[in-house]
């Protein structure tokens, strides 16, 4: 479907209940993790090729329990495997949610800009129109669009703070 303005609303009852339900639905996953950056550089990812490689290794090490390291707990790489997949499934729901979820907060984000800056360029227009009033509005909202150097910037900073 091709993305046209939206014209909706959320009412805060309705908000309410999709933030408790996204609660609970975290709640009945007390084991997942949060990684830094870092660790998800050091951990393998596991890709649909690796994912069969990890399925075939589970099969024959079952099938084969002579070649398996007494260090190796293999109910314990069945049970991750199980997880692994099971959290595939929720993602191939979650992940389109939340796709669509950060396009629609996208596109009506950028309606809301547009009209503040329709609204700004009037704004302005009146005041080179010498109405009165309305240059208090325009320096107000043209605060937005200042640029300052780092060094300014820097100055006005330490200025702020004496």
């Amino acid at each position: 479907m091709a993305y046209k303005n939206i014209s909706a609303s959320l009412s805060d009852e309705d908000k309410t209940q999709v933030i408790q339900k996204l609660k609970e639905v975290e709640s009945l996953l007390p084991f997942i993790v949060d990684l830094s950056p870092e660790e998800r550089k050091t951990i393998p990812t596991l890709g649909r090729k690796s994912l069969k490689f990890v399925e075939s290794a589970l099969g024959y090490s079952r099938k084969h329990p002579k070649f398996v390291p007494p260090y190796l707990d293999v109910e314990e790489q069945a049970k991750d495997l199980a997880l692994t997949q099971q959290l595939y499934e929720i993602l191939e729901i979650l992940d389109p949610l939340w796709e669509k979820v950060k396009d629609t907060c996208f596109a009506v984000g950028a309606e809301a800009y547009h009209a503040a800056r329709v609204f700004y360029t009037s704004v302005k227009g009146a005041a080179k129109a010498g109405m009165p009033g309305v240059d208090i509005i325009a320096a107000d909202l043209g605060k937005t669009f200042e640029r300052t150097s780092p060094s300014v910037k820097k100055k006005k900073e330490k200025t702020e703070v004496s």
